[in-house]
């Protein structure tokens, strides 16, 4: 439901401002327009209406009829109002005298696309009233009946009950942690104390709040306690009003302030423990607080969310813990698996013939351990054979939404999503739309999420704020999974959702038409589609019949058959695109109908072998974002500069993967004239060189770039760099590279550099590192390559109060790396790569205290482990590559000089080099 109210707002934006555009030229148009806008947000109205119904009570299949048919309008409203954009965008701006007469004769032709246009409103009009008609008959403008609440609490209090009454058996993995929360329960302080148990749907919360709460040693250790299973939209003072009746049934008071008063008094002189099951809003916390009183008798409250900001909320100073689950590992998923599919005749033991089968079913269940307890007990009552082993393996995504004996799972994880506001949905959704298994980075949701219109404005925010703002919350949701930084430790990263999410999203995605995905044999689209996501296509991918309507086109895994790719008629027929991604699409060209896609903006191209850009693509007024990485594209053209609009441009060619090689590096080649590009945030990577320095000068224009990459950059270009970059205050980014490898960077001439560097990179000779960069007290990224420097950098950096990354590679020419005490507090990855020269490594007392990974590479003459490295106690992983056998064989468990050293680290890998491109384990 919310889906649809987020689709209709952006439609309502679009009038908005076609009613600016077009309130002097065409008074009777403006009129029609802002009828329309008033019909629409009234259908908004009884959309949001109906969204509160619908999490109460099931969507009967009248509701499901109308909110079709409230999306197909909202699509035709956008068609019309784009295809008539795009008319006036073509039929205008001429100069001169010939200019006048054509203008002329484009304003008498453009009165019949007008009037044409003010038919399709009144017909879009009509059909609108009879949609709001339709709503009134189902009472969208009332409220819900009082018994729909009781039945969502009856099927909410029903989907908990399997985690309430889980065996010690299916309680693997979790007995060490209810231990753990047992004696936070009765020792410690005698402050009242809140503990947070936090983590995805079926992740084990509710379970192990429960083996806690229910042990004998708690129940005796308090006075008294109390379980409250929070629903998703829970009332208050009935809320207030099942705690009395808990903790004291005598009570029968119905005013909200009376309940709160008498619930502290009660509280007041007791030792008390109260859970708060399933909590969902982020206010819960500051509401209820005020019935328990902080009585300083060690009263305990625990609370389970999905939520990472409620959380947040409960936090009172250092009266708060929270123990984030994480899903089980391997092994003891395997061992519950074991334990309950052959519980009955083998003892907990799997066939050999089973195994292999078991295992991929234990794969998808992706260590819930929920997941693993339902399959492997409906597994229990199968014969065990292969064949029917192998029937529910195949169809096991499918068996979670409809299978009887598997019905909490999905209802479970689509709760989650349920509860989502109306802006996340869009959002989240949109994972759905990349191949099962491929991680996506930050940036590029940014990006798609930008030019879909899922982002709004939000005060004097960029868009890509309140997207990266999005994201967040959705990960504080427990909804996205976030699993590194890229190579280079840069702020991008990559994230996914977990796959079992994934399966709701593509069904809730497939309900309401948000985007189709095909490939295979099969590359059909059904009907009217905005979005298409094209994956392993055997056929001729576009042979589809409804594409007129298509807002966004994603290619996938598309290899070999360039020829099957006609883009002419892709452009011809899909001239409302605004998303095109051809990432890995072996063609060689862009045909000169690209300037056809006047709404276009996001186009990428990555990894294609285009040599060059037509230059049509002048044309593409609403482009934001030009993504060329790794083509084969050297110049942009002129016509370039005419976007107004472009936001970002990712453009440089590098197919080494280990270290940097300057010849396999290329940037972008410019014309003078992108001082205009005034809403430029990203250039990576502009190609430079002495005879055009006016194309530096211009980049102090661009005020808004926050990532700027340089490439073949020389020594007596350093002072006008300079100067372009202390007058770009919004910098985050800024990555330097040389001419060639004996080139030096001079960059002396910055005395204040923008305080907003969150990443900064060399790559090239540095005489000695600059003081300017010391000032830079928000940088979390620093690298060096080529730098031969000849004092130590580390003695220099180690003040630098936020850095989290620091690379080094061919950057010293020195023997001895220092840290001293003290240094690098936030660092939390080291890497030290060809330095040739160097010979020992001191690590001071109290430095790098956060350091989790420690990266050592190509020390020729580094024969020991750093010392004091047995003191680093947070860290998690030491990765040593192309050192020396002495090196590495002392650094093994059976080693006999330094494993010691290392022998709390979890993971310690050696690497030789095999080839040009990869390393592989010793």
């Amino acid at each position: 439901m919310a889906e649809v109210i987020a689709l209709v707002t952006p439609v309502m934006d679009v009038l908005l401002q076609l009613l600016m555009k077009e309130a002097n030229s065409f008074k009777r148009l403006r009129k029609e327009v802002k009828s329309l806008k008033d019909e629409l947000e009234c259908v908004q109205c009884f959309l949001k209406d109906a969204e509160e119904r619908s999490e109460k009570e099931d969507m009967r299949d009248g509701v499901k009829v109308w909110l079709k048919q409230v999306r197909e309008e909202a699509f035709h409203i956008e068609d019309v109002i784009d295809l008539y954009i795009l008319y006036v965008a073509q039929h205008c701006h001429s100069r001169g005298f010939v200019g006048l007469l054509r203008r002329t004769a484009r304003m008498l032709k453009a009165l019949k696309p007008r009037y044409n246009f003010i038919s399709e409103i009144k017909e879009i009009k009509a059909s609108l009233r009879e949609i709001k008609d339709r709503g009134e008959r189902y009472g969208f403008n009332s409220s819900a009946p009082e018994s729909s609440n009781r039945v969502t609490e009856l099927e909410h209090c029903g989907i908990r009950l399997g985690s309430l009454f889980i065996g010690d058996d299916e309680f693997l993995d979790l007995h060490s942690t209810r231990d753990e929360l047992m004696t936070r329960l009765v020792e410690g302080a005698s402050t009242r104390t809140v503990i947070s148990l936090l983590g995805m749907g079926g992740i084990g919360k509710t379970t192990l709040a429960r083996k806690a709460y229910d042990a004998k040693v708690v129940k005796a250790h308090f006075d008294c306690c109390a379980w409250i299973t929070v629903s998703q939209s829970y009332n208050l003072e009935k809320l207030l009003g099942t705690m009395a009746e808990h903790l004291c049934p005598e009570f029968k008071i119905d005013a909200i302030e009376e309940l709160i008063g008498r619930l502290r008094n009660f509280l007041e002189t007791k030792r008390y423990l109260i859970v708060f099951d399933d909590v969902w809003q982020v206010d819960f916390w500051g509401v209820i607080k005020h019935a328990l009183p902080s009585n300083g008798r060690g009263s305990r409250i625990i609370v389970t969310t999905r939520n990472d900001m409620v959380t947040a909320d409960c936090q009172e100073d250092s009266c708060h813990l929270v123990k984030k689950l994480s899903p089980l590992s391997h092994e003891i998923a395997w061992q519950l698996f074991c334990k309950k599919a052959f519980r009955f005749k083998l003892e907990g033991h799997c066939p050999q013939e089973l195994e292999t089968l078991s295992l991929e079913i234990v794969r998808k269940c992706q260590g819930l351990p929920l997941v693993i307890s339902s399959v492997a007990g409906l597994l229990s009552t199968k014969e065990k054979n292969v064949s029917e082993w192998q029937k529910l393996n195949d169809t096991l995504n499918s068996q979670f939404q409809t299978n009887p004996h598997l019905p909490s799972i999905s209802k479970i994880l689509s709760l989650s999503y349920k509860n989502l506001p109306s802006y996340l949905k869009p959002c989240f959704l949109y994972f759905g739309i990349f191949p099962q298994g491929r991680s996506i980075t930050k940036i590029t949701l940014y990006r798609y999420w930008i030019a879909e219109g899922f982002i709004k404005e939000k005060g004097d925010k960029t868009l890509e704020q309140v997207a990266e703002e999005y994201l967040n919350e959705l990960i504080q949701r427990n909804l996205v999974q976030i699993q590194g930084f890229l190579w280079g430790g840069g702020l991008d990263r990559l994230c996914q959702v977990h796959d079992l999410m994934r399966d709701i999203i593509l069904s809730k995605a497939d309900e309401m038409n948000f985007y189709q995905i095909v490939g295979g044999k099969m590359s059909i689209v059904r009907g009217k589609c905005r979005r298409i996501s094209i994956y392993n296509c055997e056929n001729d991918c576009m042979k589809v019949n409804e594409v007129s309507g298509v807002r966004s086109i994603l290619l996938f895994n598309i290899d070999g058959r360039p020829t099957n790719f006609h883009m002419d008629s892709w452009f011809e027929k899909c001239k409302l695109l605004k998303v095109l991604n051809l990432t890995d699409i072996p063609i060689e060209h862009l045909p000169k109908g690209l300037g056809y896609l006047f709404h276009l903006k996001s186009l990428t191209l990555r990894n294609t072998k285009v040599k060059r850009l037509p230059t049509s693509i002048g044309k593409l007024q609403n482009l934001q974002v030009l993504d060329l990485m790794n083509t084969a594209v050297r110049e942009l053209p002129i016509e370039i500069n005419k976007l107004h609009n472009l936001r970002h441009i990712y453009g440089f060619y590098y197919k080494h993967t280990i270290g940097f090689c300057f010849e396999e590096f290329q940037g972008l080649r410019m014309h003078e004239g992108i001082g205009c590009l005034g809403e430029l945030q990203t250039l990576e990577y502009l190609e430079v060189s002495n005879d055009r320095t006016g194309i530096i000068t211009e980049l102090e224009g661009l005020r808004q770039l926050r990532n700027l990459g340089i490439y073949k950059l020389t020594a007596e270009l350093g002072a006008t760099l300079c100067a372009s970059i202390v007058k770009m205050n919004h910098l985050e980014c800024l990555s330097l590279v040389s001419n060639s490898e004996a080139e030096i960077l001079d960059l002396q001439a910055i005395s204040s550099p923008p305080l907003s560097l969150r990443i900064l990179s060399f790559v090239g000779r540095l005489s000695k590192i600059s003081n300017w960069i010391l000032k830079l007290s928000n940088l979390r990224t620093l690298t060096f390559s080529f730098s031969s420097l000849s004092d130590d950098p580390l003695k220099r950096l180690q003040s630098l109060p936020n850095l989290e990354y620091l690379y080094l590679y061919k950057a010293y020419d020195g023997e001895e790396i220092h840290i001293e005490e003290g240094g690098f507090q936030k660092l939390k990855l080291l890497e030290l790569c060809d330095l040739n020269e160097v010979r020992v490594i001191k690590i001071g007392r109290g430095s790098l205290p956060l350091l989790e990974e420690l990266r050592i590479g190509a020390l020729p003459q580094l024969k020991e482990a750093p010392s004091n490295i047995q003191h680093l106690r947070n860290l998690r992983v030491v990765e040593v590559s192309e050192m020396p056998m002495e090196f590495v064989l002392a650094m093994q468990p059976d080693g006999d000089q330094c494993c010691w050293k290392v022998k709390h680290v979890p993971n310690v890998w050696s690497y030789y080099k095999f080839g040009r491109d990869r390393f592989d384990a010793l």
